[in-house]
């Protein structure tokens, strides 16, 4: 029988667990240690835990569920990895250098059905959500995979952007979130993570109110409701007044940026009046919102779509800058391997 992910359980969790079974707090702050400071991989490495504890942990939980599948580099140092589950479903974990450090985009869930028509992640349909120790271990898969080349180096920045809607998963989201936060732990500061939702409102708002000090980024891709239902399922059930109207709450009560998120698709939603469609949707919230334009990474299966022409891009940014909003053009990691989310997922599968 599969154990559960020793991951998955919060300090503060891990402790209330081992009281259960009479062992003190700061039991639960020495396995604490030996897991995210020391890194070890086995229960029987906890040198000053006790043999009843030990064998306790091991008959409950495992440290690893996951095993590496495939692992594609970059020439840019990118590294994607394919992990396997013990019930041999396979996930997508990205490592990525930026100048500020090194970032990790993590997957929430075993497919996607949000059905963005043009998203290779959500080719296959959701089959399950990842547990919250599933989602954390991809962190120290790549952690560890860094510890071996022994140059120091340590994972300071989150994108929870991978396959999967991350507020569809959102308990075991906020789980994962607080064991990457923890002080005591990896210690990835909240302002250096980021969470990427389709747009789920009820869940902007629940998440708003947590305070979890964790960035908010928005995959918007388009201005108004005809163009987004076209490329994006999700807004016939939740249109864009709703989904703006979460996003001023957060704005509101948070005072934090938000991203919104931009796939530039030629000829579809990269025109000049998308641009000022898009200027006129975010006015108002300017002063807190900014826009991420994002290359588009082809997918074989959604041939209907190709990447804008630099021109367009180029265009569609001067015309936001133009009218006092905050923008960007994301800088492409990865472009040799299946730069793509889902992509290697996708074609490991077919060969199966």
């Amino acid at each position: 029988m599969n154990k559960q992910s020793i991951y998955g359980l919060t300090l503060e969790q891990l402790t209330a667990w081992l009281a259960q079974y009479g062992h003190k707090k700061f039991r639960a702050a020495q396995v604490w240690d030996w897991l995210y400071r020391k890194r070890v991989t086995n229960f029987s490495e906890m040198s000053d835990v006790n043999q009843d504890c030990i064998e306790l942990l091991a008959e409950h939980f495992a440290i690893t569920t996951m095993s590496e599948h495939v692992k594609q580099e970059s020439a840019d140092g990118t590294i994607k990895f394919l992990f396997k589950l013990q019930d041999g479903n396979l996930i997508e974990t990205v490592l990525m250098r930026h100048k500020y450090g090194l970032s990790v985009c993590v997957t929430t869930q075993v497919g996607c059905n949000i059905g963005c028509s043009f998203c290779a992640s959500g080719l296959l349909a959701k089959s399950r959500d990842l547990s919250s120790g599933e989602i954390v271990e991809q962190i120290m898969q790549v952690q560890l995979h860094l510890d071996e080349a022994k140059q120091d180096e340590k994972v300071s920045h989150v994108v929870v952007m991978g396959i999967g809607e991350p507020f569809d998963n959102f308990n075991n989201l906020v789980d994962f979130l607080n064991v990457i936060k923890d002080h005591k732990g990896l210690a990835i500061g909240p302002r250096r993570i980021t969470v990427s939702t389709s747009g789920l409102a009820d869940k902007i708002y629940e998440f708003t109110d947590m305070n979890l000090q964790v960035n908010l980024a928005i995959s918007l891709h388009a201005p108004n409701n005809e163009l987004r239902t076209r490329i994006m399922k999700i807004n016939r059930a939740i249109p864009i007044e709703k989904l703006m109207q979460a996003i001023q709450y957060y704005l509101d009560k948070t005072k934090r940026r938000v991203t919104m998120e931009y796939i530039l698709l030629k000829d579809v939603n990269d025109r000049k009046e998308h641009a000022l469609e898009l200027v006129d949707l975010i006015r108002d919230m300017r002063d807190l919102a900014s826009v991420n334009l994002i290359p588009y990474n082809p997918v074989d299966e959604h041939s209907q779509y190709q990447r804008s022409e630099q021109q367009s891009v180029r265009e569609f940014y001067d015309i936001l800058k133009q009218h006092g909003i905050n923008s960007s053009v994301r800088l492409e990691h990865g472009t040799d391997i299946d730069a793509a989310c889902g992509q290697l997922r996708s074609k490991q599968i077919r060969v199966s």
